[in-house]
């Protein structure tokens, strides 16, 4: 059977044991007994023809590589396939040696074309084969006809992810649980400020008149805001074959890996950014009553400056500094005026600080400003955890055998003091 026939007929043997599939797929069931028969005797045979043109195709290059290597030379052995060949380029290397006319012509020099065995320090004239190193062909790496037929590919089985930003807020702040969709929290707006020395009283019924003391204490007076914050969601969603999922075992957790990842990463920017329109958050930058210091000579003296104006005005102790990494290296080359590093140079050991207090550096944070703040103050309530779900109910999935696979979570977040936060503008001129 030629190789060409065995090909069609492995073709003809996977087509049958797909059509069974195929017909099994559609009505949406497993093989039936008979029917996983079939497409097993369907596979036994396409792997048996398999072998059989791999040895013909390995046959139909050895018969390829003779040819190629003997280019140029007569291979002709035997007398009945010599032909009208001459006799100086018939049979073999030794049979050509002797018929070629310059031995011949050598050897009748002797009696009766007969070399005496008393014959001492006798040379035959050099005969030429042109053709005895014929061109090679070089085998390299890069043809599947040549050595790379023997190139096997090595799957190591490592995903390497593109990589997303370190995720560090939710280190920072408090987190507590809630069952409900609204998180209420009273905040203060007014304190007592009325305290006073009061001198003791020096008569039982007081007048007003001149030298009288009443001895009166001043009363108090604070005030308080209820504030409500709704529960929001953010989710996303993949859509995928069950087919991809199925024989692709490692699929699955990279997906749920990456949906999750996503969700992480929106909600540390929502914790910064949000403007509280719509379902987003109300970021702690979009929060109404937080501080803010502006630039003042330089970066040294604007975050000094800042901490000032924390204890003082916000009556807060900072827990971290929050920056863009842009912003974070700029103040690490700041130098002297002798050239040297501020703050340490590359050698520094131990943590980052910026006057003594710990610096985080996060991506949701845009470069130009900073965020010193008790981090405490700040509270994310948890209303359900990341989860991953699938369904093929989605549009027509469960017809294309296909799922969504749906990430999402819920929570709630509000900043019970604005004023334990401030935003440094380290940009100058800004």
């Amino acid at each position: 059977m030629t190789l060409k026939e065995l090909q069609e007929k492995r073709k003809a043997a996977l087509l049958a044991a797909r059509a069974i599939c195929d017909a099994a797929e559609k009505a949406q069931r497993d093989f039936s007994a008979e029917e996983r028969e079939k497409v097993k005797g369907y596979l036994d045979e396409a792997s048996e023809l398999q072998a059989e043109i791999k040895k013909k195709a390995a046959d139909d290059d050895l018969r390829k590589q003779i040819a190629a290597i003997g280019d140029g030379i007569d291979l002709v052995t035997t007398p009945d396939q010599l032909g009208g060949v001459p006799a100086a380029q018939k049979g073999t290397i030794g049979q050509r040696f002797v018929n070629a006319p310059a031995f011949k012509e050598w050897l009748e020099r002797f009696p009766n074309g007969m070399i005496p065995t008393s014959a001492k320090g006798i040379m035959s004239p050099p005969v030429e084969f042109p053709t005895l190193f014929p061109r090679k062909t070089l085998l390299t790496g890069d043809s599947d006809t040549s050595a790379g037929a023997f190139v096997q590919t090595d799957y190591t089985g490592i995903y390497e992810p593109l990589g997303r930003m370190p995720l560090v807020l939710r280190n920072l702040v408090n987190t507590r649980q809630t069952q409900s969709d609204t998180v209420e929290f009273v905040r203060q707006v007014t304190q007592v400020s009325q305290a006073t020395p009061v001198a003791e009283a020096n008569v039982t019924t007081y007048s007003g008149a001149s030298g009288e003391v009443s001895g009166e204490k001043p009363e108090g007076a604070m005030s308080f805001e209820k504030v409500t914050e709704t529960v929001k969601t953010i989710a996303v969603w993949i859509p995928a074959t069950k087919r991809a999922l199925s024989d692709a075992s490692q699929l699955r957790g990279i997906i749920d890996q990456e949906l999750s990842d996503d969700l992480n990463e929106e909600f540390e920017d929502q914790l910064v950014n949000g403007n509280g329109v719509g379902e987003n958050f109300t970021g702690i930058l979009n929060t109404s009553g937080i501080l803010t210091q502006a630039w003042d000579t330089d970066l040294i003296t604007t975050s000094r400056k800042a901490i000032t104006t924390l204890r003082t005005t916000g009556r807060a102790t900072p827990t971290a500094w929050v920056m863009n990494p842009a912003d974070m290296e700029t103040i690490d080359l700041l130098k002297d005026g002798d050239n040297r590093y501020y703050w340490g140079g590359p050698m520094r050991e131990g943590p980052r600080t910026l006057w003594g207090y710990p610096v985080v550096e996060s991506e949701a944070k845009a470069e130009g400003s900073a965020i010193l703040g008790d981090w405490r103050k700040a509270v994310v309530w948890d209303r359900q955890r990341s989860t991953i779900a699938v369904s093929d109910s989605h549009e027509d999935f469960f017809i294309r055998n296909m799922v969504a696979i749906l990430a999402e979570m819920r929570a709630a977040f509000g900043v019970i003091r604005p004023t334990a936060f401030i935003e440094v503008d380290f940009a100058a001129g800004s």
